[in-house]
């Protein structure tokens, strides 16, 4: 890792929040499907966030979230189950964050770096997961697609990031559980640090990672070589 590093940017969902965990909270009531449809959903998820980018089509994370469970639910015949939709969608604005989430960040901000969020999630389901998470507390500032009305991996969302943080591309760590998200930061600029948990192989050749690790306690020894952090 380089010596110049200012700030460590991260991504929300699926690296801080664990965006399973809405239908894990409502198995029971789900079924055995629960664990195949928390993962189309996700799918659908980025596939329209992907879709209307191309399309010139924006809508907000949270429009994209709700159309995204629908299609999903349909799927599992589960869309005339009384209530479970608006359950699921509550559920989501309370994300569980990962166990070592909070530690990483508050280690990373007591060393000196800018600690950051920068999402496609539209601000107020982000404000409503940190704070349900106790992650705001720690945060210096969180950052959204929505202001821009463009979705990452564009280029601009990690300039707008580099703009409001006051830093340069080659001064921020961004970490991210998307290998997409990661390929576009990484010709971007940033150094860049995935969280594999599920130990997947490498998904973009066109864009090689520079980090890899298991888990966000992970990401601490990594940075601590980092001798030149904001004074």
């Amino acid at each position: 890792m380089v010596d110049s590093l200012r700030a460590c940017v991260f991504d929300a969902y699926g690296t801080l929040l664990d965006v399973h965990s809405a239908v894990m909270r409502n198995a029971d009531e789900v079924g055995a499907s629960a664990e195949a449809l928390s993962m189309l959903w996700r799918q659908r998820q980025l596939e329209y966030s992907w879709t209307r980018t191309l399309m010139h089509q924006y809508a907000d994370f949270w429009q994209l979230t709700d159309e995204a469970l629908t299609f999903a639910l349909r799927t599992y015949h589960l869309e005339d189950r009384k209530g479970l939709k608006d359950r699921l969608m509550s559920a989501y604005k309370e994300l569980s964050a990962y166990p070592d989430a909070a530690e990483t960040l508050e280690k990373l901000k007591s060393a000196g770096y800018i600690v950051a969020i920068l999402s496609n999630g539209n601000d107020e389901m982000l404000q409503a997961a940190l704070k349900a998470s106790k992650l705001d507390r720690v945060l210096d500032s969180c950052l959204s697609a929505d202001d821009l009305k463009i979705y990452k991996p564009d280029p601009r969302i990690y300039q707008f990031a580099c703009d409001r943080l006051g830093v340069n591309p080659n001064e921020v760590c961004f970490v991210s559980s998307n290998a997409w998200d990661l390929g576009g930061a990484g010709k971007f600029g940033f150094n860049t640090v995935r969280i594999n948990r599920q130990g997947n192989p490498p998904e973009y050749e066109f864009a090689p990672l520079k980090h890899q690790v298991n888990s966000l306690s992970e990401l601490w020894p990594l940075l601590a070589k980092n001798v030149t952090k904001a004074a």
